[in-house]
């Protein structure tokens, strides 16, 4: 779910497993990770990146400024929460959140909140998140100190959403695909019958 840059952006969405906002608003912390707190999830992982006073090649910041292309930023967000469901398809609820503006030292600037039934998973995923996020969305920082102001000298290249399945340890790759045979003998025992006694199959399963 998409929501602009304004205040109504930090209230949960009403609807969906996805929370993607750019606001100017401080990012709530304790509202996402009760957000992401499901029936289902035994794992809430959060990171929030704040300001702080030095940044690469650079000390004495002060504060930071944080500008994106905003509608490319919102869309990319949203496609990195479908390539973490893709990976990780056991994810409950992720939360992506990004700070628009001017920010003191240590305002939050960045939110990922990432729920699973297991905390392999919501680690794994949360790490990901974080990562493709600073490397894929269309948002620059720019650092002020005492003596001026000018864009981060540790910027990248935006680049693609990394593609694949995750790498995840022999015991966090067992449990994953035991999740996942969970999930579709549920999808099985909810299937109509079809003539004959047979499962109908949906399309793609």
């Amino acid at each position: 779910m998409l929501l602009d840059s304004k205040a109504v952006a930090m209230l949960p969405p009403a609807t969906g497993r996805d929370w993607i906002a750019l606001t100017n608003e401080a990012l709530p912390l304790d509202a996402a990770a009760s957000w992401c707190a499901t029936p289902g999830a035994g794992a809430v992982v959060s990171f929030t990146g704040i300001v702080r006073d030095h940044a690469d090649g650079r000390s004495g910041v002060r504060a930071m400024t944080y500008e994106a292309y905003e509608e490319p930023a919102r869309a990319r967000l949203a496609e990195l929460a479908a390539a973490v469901r893709d990976r990780w398809p056991v994810v409950e609820r992720i939360a992506l959140l990004h700070r628009l503006g001017d920010l003191e030292l240590s305002e939050a600037s960045v939110l990922v909140v990432v729920s699973t039934p297991h905390r392999d998973a919501a680690f794994e995923a949360a790490r990901f998140a974080i990562d493709e996020l600073k490397q894929t969305v269309p948002i620059w920082k720019k650092e002020h100190w005492a003596d001026g102001a000018d864009w981060a000298l540790g910027a990248n290249d935006v680049r693609r959403i990394s593609p694949g399945q995750p790498e995840l340890s022999g015991a966090a790759e067992e449990r994953r695909r035991s999740e996942i045979g969970a999930q579709r003998n549920g999808e099985r025992s909810e299937r109509p019958n079809a003539p004959g006694g047979a499962s109908r199959r949906r399309a793609g399963v």
